[in-house]
C-alpha cells in the first residue's frame, strides 16, 4: 500500500462555469493529490458530461496530476488519446474494453499510467489476470454516471479482496474507490485495503475545500491497514 491516501475530488462536482477557479480551490498546502476527470458518453452509462477538450483544458490549467476516469464505449480506440492530452492516468472500464493489456500497453508507451475499472457488478475475478499490467484499479462504490450517489457497502469485501490480491503477488497497484466517499464512509474503505479515494460532493460541497481535503485524508491515514 502507499504510504499515504490520496485524494483526487472529481470535478463532475465543480462549478463547471468556473472549472479553472474550482480546481484552484484544491490546490496548495495540504490540498489535492490529483484531478479527477470523468468522462461519460452517454452510451457506457445513461449520461454525458465532456470529453478530450475539456480534459487538454484542464491539464493545460493545473500542475497537479489527471486522473481520467473514462466511462465509454470501445476505450481500446479511445483511450490512447487521453494520454496523449497529458493525463498522469488513464482508467478504462474492464467492461469496455476488449484487449486490456494491449490498452495497457499502448498507454504505458505514451507515457501514462493505465488503471481499469470495475462496475459494482463486475467481479474481481473479470480482471485478477492481468492487474500486473496496471498500475491503478478502481473499484466502483456507486453505479457509475451520476454524481452524488450513496456509498455501496457491499463494495467493501471486493476491496478488502483486491487488497489480498495485491499482496499475495507482490504488485505494485493502488486500489482507487469511486462513489459515496465522505468522511462517514473513507474510513471503512480505508481500513478495506483502498489507498486512493475519489470524493466529489464532500469536496466541492464544502465550503472550504482544502479542510475536506485534510480531514478525508486524515481520517482514511488513521485507518489504512
Amino acid at each position: 500500500m502507499t504510504a499515504a491516501p490520496a485524494i483526487h475530488p472529481s470535478i463532475l462536482n465543480a462549478d463547471v462555469s468556473r472549472l479553472a477557479d474550482e480546481i484552484a480551490r484544491i490546490c496548495g498546502p495540504g490540498g489535492a493529490d490529483g484531478v479527477h476527470v470523468d468522462v461519460m458518453d452517454n452510451h457506457f452509462v445513461p449520461n454525458l458530461s465532456w470529453g478530450l477538450p475539456v480534459v487538454e483544458a484542464v491539464v493545460g490549467c493545473t500542475g497537479l496530476p489527471i486522473d481520467a476516469h473514462l466511462m465509454i464505449e470501445d476505450a481500446d480506440r479511445w483511450a490512447p488519446a487521453y494520454a496523449e492530452a497529458g493525463c498522469t492516468t488513464v482508467t478504462a472500464h474492464a467492461e469496455a474494453t476488449t484487449a486490456p493489456v494491449r490498452l495497457a500497453a499502448e498507454l504505458h508507451r505514451l507515457g501514462a499510467r493505465a488503471g481499469i475499472a470495475l462496475r459494482p457488478a463486475t467481479p474481481l475475478a473479470a480482471v485478477a489476470d492481468v492487474l500486473g499490467d496496471f498500475e491503478m484499479l478502481l473499484i466502483m462504490t456507486v453505479e457509475p454516471g451520476f454524481g452524488g450517489q450513496s456509498f455501496i457497502e457491499s463494495m467493501l469485501p471486493k476491496i478488502q479482496g483486491a487488497r489480498r490480491l495485491v499482496g499475495q503477488r507482490g504488485l505494485e497497484l493502488s486500489i482507487q474507490i469511486d462513489g459515496g466517499v465522505s468522511a462517514a464512509t473513507i474510513e471503512r474503505a480505508a481500513e478495506a485495503g483502498a489507498d486512493v479515494f475519489v470524493a466529489g460532493s464532500a469536496v466541492y460541497g464544502a465550503d472550504d475545500a482544502l479542510a475536506a481535503i485534510g480531514e478525508l485524508r486524515a481520517l482514511a491515514a488513521a485507518h489504512m491497514c
